[in-house]
């Protein structure tokens, strides 16, 4: 039997312990990696190649969307399941949007969590029980509508530095994480701020908060 290949990206160690724990106990899947920092999933996933990637929306570093967006780009052939705490229309049509093939609540019993992993494996979609009122096509032909977003003209980097300068990184410690010059850093931070309409720091926070890309608890 081939099993089921999967990394788990989740910045609690308890929940990736849970469902490692629960995936092993099963005969046909296998865990293969665990990551907690957002920004290094994409090399990760890259690295082990796993069949499905089982990712937490609001990671640090970066956030599980632009995770997925990534990933998508380069062409690979793992699956993502997009796990959250959110049941609202907006972050199950911009998980999708951005190629998730399945989206599943935090709060799903370990039986629900089997069957999506298994459903998208398989190379079907998964939307999450709690969900299963709002048709899953209804969210796909939404997610592929022409955006007039102004988010979706940033670049990656611009994506990547907006998430940690809303993290309340400085320039050093941002140029530091992504191994580029705090004056590059700058730069970006500038251009995206002019691309979004933003004014401040505290624009910028608001911002990445209202859209999801960091937790309200920060």
């Amino acid at each position: 039997m081939n099993r089921i290949t999967v990394v788990v990206a989740d910045d609690h160690h308890i929940v990736r312990q849970g469902l490692r724990t629960l995936f092993e106990a099963e005969e046909d899947c296998t865990v293969i990696g665990e990551e907690a920092d957002g920004l290094k999933v994409v090399a990760l996933v890259e690295q082990l190649r796993p069949d499905v990637l089982l990712l937490d929306v609001q990671m640090p570093g970066l956030n599980g969307l632009e995770i997925t967006r990534q990933l998508g780009q380069r062409g690979g052939k793992t699956r993502v399941v997009i796990l959250s705490m959110h049941a609202n229309e907006t972050y199950v049509l911009e998980a999708l949007r951005h190629g998730a093939a399945g989206y599943i609540l935090k709060d799903a019993p370990p039986e629900e969590m089997l069957e999506a992993l298994r459903t998208v494996h398989a190379g079907r979609r998964y939307l999450s029980r709690a969900l299963a009122d709002r048709a899953l096509d209804a969210y796909a032909q939404q997610a592929q509508a022409p955006s007039e977003d102004p988010y979706e003209t940033l670049t990656t980097r611009e994506r990547e530095i907006l998430q940690l300068a809303a993290e309340s990184s400085s320039l050093a410690e941002i140029a530091a994480r992504l191994s580029i010059s705090p004056r590059t850093v700058e730069t970006h931070r500038e251009n995206l701020m002019r691309k979004l309409g933003l004014q401040s720091q505290t624009d910028l926070i608001r911002y990445a908060l209202r859209r999801g890309i960091v937790p309200l608890e920060k």
